[in-house]
């Protein structure tokens, strides 16, 4: 008797992953197949229709102003940004949903402005194009980016030609300073290793064109790459020695 309550309580579990709806063939017991109608779960606790039905996306619904508005406040949440690449984002939202027609009796509905809302945003102060753009500069600058690099992110990242002006000087006062940052963490010209000094001839020549192509594509004057790269291994690095 207790054999035979083990086995029917060994066969009545439930198995983890799988629907109630289905059944679990069993193994054969002393030489008969066994089957039990056994409710087995899948992984995330339903059928496998009500797991396509959720897969199914509704298509989303048009914009209107409100809804793009709720788009930019909480895309300036999550980002530092710039009016122009909130106008953008917002650009490309209402191309993937659409705009809200007007109704046939009723007021018109206005087009989209997303340039005139980043513009609203920046005014209330939840857009602040010159903050960006000196923090962003500062930042390629510390990695060893120089300005021409600074320049085209700029031009990504929609700052306008007033602010990039603006910030001009400050960034050329940190060139050399960002130059001699690339050089170090590409152990280059004063930071180079000893034993890069011992080629000789056509070798050391195209080693040294490599390493000038290098840093004029990470946005460095080609003068200045040049005098780093020039520059002994030295322990004690002036910067007035490369202005």
């Amino acid at each position: 008797m207790s054999i035979v309550m083990c086995v029917l309580s060994s066969t009545s579990r439930p198995v983890r992953g799988h629907s109630p709806l289905e059944t679990v063939q069993r193994p054969a017991m002393h030489g008969r197949g066994v089957q039990n109608p056994i409710p087995v779960w899948h992984n995330d606790g339903v059928t496998q229709d009500r797991r396509r039905e959720r897969q199914e996306k509704r298509p989303p619904k048009p914009l209107d102003a409100a809804g793009l508005e709720g788009l930019a406040l909480r895309y300036v949440e999550r980002f530092a940004t710039t009016r122009g690449r909130l106008s953008d984002y917002l650009r490309r939202k209402v191309r993937e949903r659409g705009w809200v027609e007007a109704p046939e009796t009723g007021p018109a509905v206005p087009p989209p402005d997303p340039e005139g809302l980043a513009q609203r945003l920046a005014d209330l102060g939840y857009i602040d194009d010159r903050g960006f753009a000196e923090a962003r500069a500062a930042a390629m600058q510390r990695r060893g980016l120089g300005a021409r690099r600074v320049a085209g992110a700029f031009r990504e990242a929609g700052i306008d030609e007033a602010d990039a002006d603006a910030l001009a000087p400050e960034i050329a006062a940190r060139d050399v300073d960002a130059a001699l940052a690339y050089a170090k963490r590409k152990r280059l010209g004063p930071y180079a290793r000893s034993d890069n000094s011992d080629r000789g001839g056509a070798e050391n020549r195209s080693l040294r064109q490599k390493q000038l192509s290098a840093m004029v594509r990470a946005g460095h004057g080609f003068d200045l790459a040049r005098k780093i790269l020039a520059a002994s291994p030295s322990e004690t690095i002036d910067t007035t020695d490369f202005e």
